[in-house]
């Protein structure tokens, strides 16, 4: 029995709900909140390249954290949700959406890693890398409907995966999960 998902209905919750392409939306718990954290920081790339979602670590600090089960009509982010970064800070690569493959269009400063992600040419890492998750914006939350300091971030799959079992949900390749956190007004 999946555990009670319409707990805490409010209009941030309603409005998520709302969105094309949402399977299921509910807030988070603190409980499966720490097993996530736990689960963040142990996860690495392919390659074994570090990963620090700096977006969940950002989500811990809000008042509530959403999660949307989502299938592919879902919006794509506004902006990347996956960047790589070299230790002196230098961006070294990042996601790649069909709606921002113009900017990339004839420059041969770049090395497409798949279709939907590039790497920049002659830039200087300064030893190591690592892929950072950063916050994205969500702008369907806001100050209208009574949040703020509102952000959005894509769990590790193994985190997806620990959520939906938590929850009940079953695990279900033909959807992904995406954390809404914001503060309240």
């Amino acid at each position: 029995m999946a555990k009670d998902l319409d707990a805490g209905l409010d209009k941030p919750l309603e409005i998520v709900r709302g969105l094309k392409g949402v399977k299921w939306a509910f807030y988070l718990d603190r409980e499966i909140l720490e097993k996530l954290r736990v689960e963040e920081s142990t996860v690495r790339s392919m390659g074994s390249i570090p990963v620090d979602n700096q977006g969940f670590l950002q989500a811990l600090d809000r008042d509530a954290v959403i999660c949307i089960v989502k299938d592919p009509r879902f919006r794509p982010p506004p902006e990347p949700t996956v960047i790589l970064v070299g230790a002196n800070g230098n961006l070294l690569g990042e996601e790649v959406f069909p709606f921002t493959m113009h900017k990339y269009d004839g420059r041969n400063d770049i090395v497409w890693m798949g279709d939907g992600f590039v790497c920049f040419l002659g830039v200087e890492a300064g030893g190591s890398e690592q892929f950072v998750m950063p916050p994205v914006s969500f702008p369907e939350l806001n100050e209208s409907n009574g949040c703020k300091d509102v952000i959005s971030c894509s769990p590790a799959p193994t985190s997806d995966r620990m959520m939906r079992l938590y929850y009940g949900l079953d695990d279900d390749s033909r959807y992904a999960s995406v954390l809404v956190a914001f503060n309240r007004i």
